[in-house]
């Protein structure tokens, strides 16, 4: 079971996570106080890469808002995976634009756990990109997810019976309820952002590693 961490803000925190059995690692690059959490700035994201090395996978959620700007950004950053869930979505010509420019780069699209109407969507991002991440929708942050609640594991589950390319599930997943989202859904992978972090004033502002940790841990079991 692949364990994806996010909101990641520091080298030394990359490398905690890591540590505690990370198998990726994302980071958000945008305008730090803004309206993502944990955003940080290009040459931020650039040193934690390097960082990480080849430790773990390297995931780029780009908040960009052309497929110009997200693919400028992907080739500065050279990240294993990109993750589109906010400003731009991706499509087939995009998908080929980003095999084409940038070999070897994945592409995970998110899938918006509304309601039902929202497989229609998974199997339409599907037939393009390389991984699925099924999340929540945030009523306070822009896109998809970063909503730190739970959506409809049945949803996600018949998504995932459907598809035929790897499937992440992330929607408030954490130490205390990964267990029972994976006997539910049978992802690929499982991801976490909001369960595993501290907060200080409603604001998210580090990872909480003996979190991680739990959550790796169990994960891993499956």
């Amino acid at each position: 079971m692949i364990t994806q961490i996010y909101s990641i803000q520091t080298k030394e925190e990359a490398l905690a996570c890591i540590e505690a059995g990370a198998d990726r690692i994302g980071l958000l690059v945008g305008v730090a106080g803004g309206k993502f959490p944990c955003a940080i700035t290009q040459e931020q994201a650039a040193e934690i890469f390097e960082a990480i090395s080849d430790k773990a996978v390297k995931v780029l959620i780009s908040v960009e808002y052309t497929a110009d700007a997200v693919l400028a950004q992907t080739k500065a950053l050279m990240p294993d995976v990109l993750h589109l869930c906010a400003n731009f979505e991706g499509s087939p010509e995009f998908a080929a634009r980003l095999k084409e420019e940038i070999p070897g780069v994945k592409l995970m699209e998110a899938v918006g756990i509304t309601g039902p109407e929202c497989v229609d969507d998974a199997l339409k991002k599907a037939s393009y990109a390389d991984i699925l991440i099924l999340d929540s929708v945030s009523t306070t942050v822009p896109g998809v997810g970063a909503a730190g609640v739970t959506n409809d594991w049945n949803i996600d589950r018949e998504i995932v019976e459907k598809v035929s390319i790897p499937v992440i599930l992330a929607g408030g997943l954490g130490p205390e309820n990964v267990e029972d989202a994976i006997k539910a859904v049978h992802p690929d992978g499982v991801d976490s952002l909001t369960k595993t972090s501290d907060k200080e004033n409603g604001v998210l502002v580090r990872k909480n590693i003996e979190k991680v940790r739990e959550f790796c841990r169990i994960a891993h079991s499956f």
